[in-house]
């Protein structure tokens, strides 16, 4: 890892009444693939300036969650809300607007392997056209400081970075056009535990100073402990029975490893159990 320092981690903040206000939302939302559904009748809302933590088992819908909250996805029924207004009901010009709005960190940071980290970072930027070339490098620069890297790290390929550099790429491209919501899809996966914290105090860090709202996915009970505002856990259907809700717990971080529903708890304390019979 270079020799870069990240100030240290302050504590998520705690949403208050002024930033109740919904930002986006789903409301009865399902979403299948072929035959398969996904995810069933799910109602979540993010409110504004928090940071939203979404766990659960493999396959249990958490990235289809955040696709969908994202405009990434259409839901096979229900709705998604942004700013309490259907997305189903805005023009295709309103559309291109507010999808500005939104920075997504996917997970393996799926960068362009063609372009190098400066051309990465300056594809939405470019593609936007409202900027010009000199205030495009003067962006593209701050973003990389922001997350600790060179101005110098710009001229290398995708190929050439570490995980976590690679992670750090990544949010830095998310962050290009000052979005008022980020996605992070698994933004520690694959990263040893240093880097790790690196990423949680970026996440924490970028929410703090940008006031963004923030939709974070992940298996990384750390990562919940550091980053969240408010954790909603997901079940996959598969386990469940018909008139079972698919979010089976909501509320804060230390109210998930307090939890004595067993599903939960087995979760976040990481406890193999009755699962070991499967």
């Amino acid at each position: 890892m270079m020799n870069q320092t990240i100030a240290p981690m302050l504590p998520p903040t705690t949403t208050t009444a002024s930033a109740e206000s919904v930002a986006i939302g789903l409301s009865r939302a399902s979403r299948s693939f072929g035959g398969q559904a996904v995810l069933r009748d799910i109602s979540i809302d993010v409110r504004r300036g928090e940071t939203l933590v979404l766990i659960g088992e493999s396959g249990c819908g958490k990235s289809v969650t955040t696709k969908l909250l994202a405009g990434l996805l259409e839901p096979t029924s229900g709705r998604v809300l942004w700013d309490r207004r259907p997305v189903v009901d805005r023009t295709a010009g309103e559309l291109q607007r507010d999808r500005l709005r939104f920075g997504y960190l996917f997970q393996g940071a799926a960068l362009f392997d063609s372009m190098n980290v400066f051309e990465n970072i300056a594809f939405g930027l470019r593609e936007n056209g409202t900027e010009t070339e000199s205030a495009i490098r003067s962006i593209v620069c701050e973003r990389l400081r922001e997350v600790g890297l060179p101005e110098s790290v710009g001229s290398k390929k995708p190929g050439d970075l570490s995980g976590g550099m690679k992670k750090r790429v990544g949010l830095a491209r998310a962050l290009a056009m000052s979005p008022d919501i980020v996605f992070y899809d698994e933004p520690t996966t694959g990263l040893d535990p240093v880097m790790s914290g690196v990423i949680d105090e970026l996440i924490v860090r970028t929410q703090q100073r940008r006031q963004v709202t923030s939709v974070v996915v992940t298996h990384d009970m750390t990562t919940v402990r550091r980053v969240a505002d408010r954790v909603v856990m997901l079940y996959p259907l598969s386990r469940l029975n018909p008139d079972e809700p698919q979010i089976v717990f909501e509320g804060t971080s230390d109210e998930a490893f307090d939890s004595d529903d067993p599903r939960v708890a087995q979760f976040v304390r990481g406890e193999a159990g009755s699962r070991m019979m499967e």
